[in-house]
């Protein structure tokens, strides 16, 4: 198992009306967004992202302290998980010149809508069986994904980045670490069907032999 290590710290934070995200949010509202299609990335705010357009504020900041941390550069391949329309990986082929970025989400919602430049990097495709080959990438990401699948299901998202990965990979996934986040973690929560505390997903890590890196969202 690798570190836990926060390499989103310069991701821009928005404020967060967690309280009322609890109140107002309904089963109905879960089951839509959990579809991933066009209600999840631009439909009501209610059901997800309420509008899912590209800005260079939030990953730009991020890209320099994956290069440090993971030595990115020309020629290496990086493989983001869950990519939804391309925005991470546009930044980190504009910011790293030479690099290798490909892409898959489940969305193909997201993925018809990907950045034009993109388009061509990413494709449909389920975590539970990445549609490449052992040792491909350098470095694989998962922002905010695998905690979207059953435990079951999210145990095999975990061997298939561990097996298309040469050593490096970043997740982060959805947790608490006392009841006061576990409660605000259940009223925000949309779409994972996976939420553990943090000590049980370190055992879960452990378990199921992922030796990549890892960090939590906590609203």
């Amino acid at each position: 198992m690798g570190q836990e290590i926060n390499l989103l710290a310069n991701y821009p934070q928005s404020k967060r009306n967690v309280k009322e995200r609890g109140e107002t949010k309904t089963e109905a509202d879960r089951q839509l967004a959990r579809q991933f299609g066009r209600e999840f990335f631009d439909g009501e705010r209610s059901h997800g992202y309420g509008g899912y357009t590209y800005h260079p504020r939030f990953w730009q900041p991020v890209v320099p302290t994956f290069v440090t941390q993971y030595g990115l550069c020309a020629g290496k391949k990086l493989l983001d998980v869950g990519c939804g329309k391309g925005f991470m990986l546009h930044d980190f082929a504009q910011l790293i010149p030479g690099i290798h970025v490909s892409g898959i989400d489940i969305s193909s919602y997201a993925i018809s809508n990907a950045l034009e430049t993109m388009q061509p990097y990413v494709q449909v495709a389920d975590a539970r069986s990445l549609p490449f080959q052992e040792n491909s990438f350098d470095l694989v990401i998962a922002i905010n994904t695998i905690h979207n699948l059953e435990l079951d299901e999210l145990k095999e998202a975990l061997r298939e980045i561990e097996r298309v990965s040469r050593g490096n990979s970043f997740i982060t996934v959805d947790a608490y670490r006392n009841a006061e986040e576990k409660e605000l973690m259940e009223a925000w929560n949309l779409t994972a069907k996976t939420i553990l505390h943090v000590d049980e997903w370190k055992s879960l890590f452990q378990s199921v032999g992922y030796s990549g890196d890892f960090y939590w969202f906590i609203p």
